[in-house]
């Protein structure tokens, strides 16, 4: 016997929670819940939203034993290049859960050994290993790299708080909203009165 939430290709994981719907009240319960694990991790959302943005989804992996392990907000809004609608996914997680990847569409838990590459050599002397996006995370610069996705989408990674911190947009070029001046805030530590809650991601519910 064996307790532990299994996937038939990657072995045990954490299980994952994705509640149906979005809003004040559910998102301040999810907070909650993140804040008072065994070792809290951020709930990164835009913060301020991009212009007529809102904000689609919140879901977080682990369970009472092992604690909170990943995090990850959906929103959605007008595609930065105009042309329809446009989704961007916030994931924050351990090493090894694999979340980030799986909405990424790329196999493995982690980024991969290019991303190891451009976090190890970055600089002038290794122009494909610049960060292609620049964001910043509870008030610091965070630099995101390209990691290989479906073309249907963009897929982004890096670091904030020693922990993986994962973009992921569809379509791929809706990847451009993170060329703007984005900043994220920890909803564990406030949440903005303001935000404004729309229809459920179907990333969130499995089209990923």
């Amino acid at each position: 016997m064996n307790s532990d939430w299994r996937c038939a290709g990657c072995g045990p994981v954490p299980p994952y929670h994705v509640p149906a719907n979005v809003g004040p009240e559910i998102l301040a319960s999810a907070a909650e819940r993140i804040r008072g694990g065994k070792s809290p991790m951020p709930l990164w959302c835009p913060w301020p939203l991009p212009s007529g943005w809102t904000v689609t989804g919140v879901g977080w992996a682990g369970d009472d034993r092992g604690g909170v392990r990943a995090t990850v907000v959906a929103c959605a809004g007008p595609a930065p290049l105009g042309g329809g609608p446009a989704d961007l996914i916030l994931v924050a997680e351990e090493p090894g859960v694999g979340l980030g990847t799986r909405y990424a569409g790329i196999p493995g838990p982690d980024p991969g050994p290019e991303l190891v590459g451009a976090l190890t050599e970055p600089g002038p002397g290794h122009p494909e290993h610049l960060p292609h996006a620049k964001i910043r995370a509870g008030g610091h610069p965070t630099p995101l790299w390209p990691v290989g996705s479906p073309t249907d989408r963009s897929a982004y990674a890096g670091e904030a708080r020693g922990i993986w911190l994962h973009a992921i947009a569809w379509p791929a070029s809706a990847g451009h909203v993170l060329a703007e001046e984005i900043v994220l805030q920890d909803l564990t530590e406030w949440t903005p009165p303001e935000l404004v809650y729309g229809a459920p991601s179907p990333y969130l519910h499995g089209k990923a």
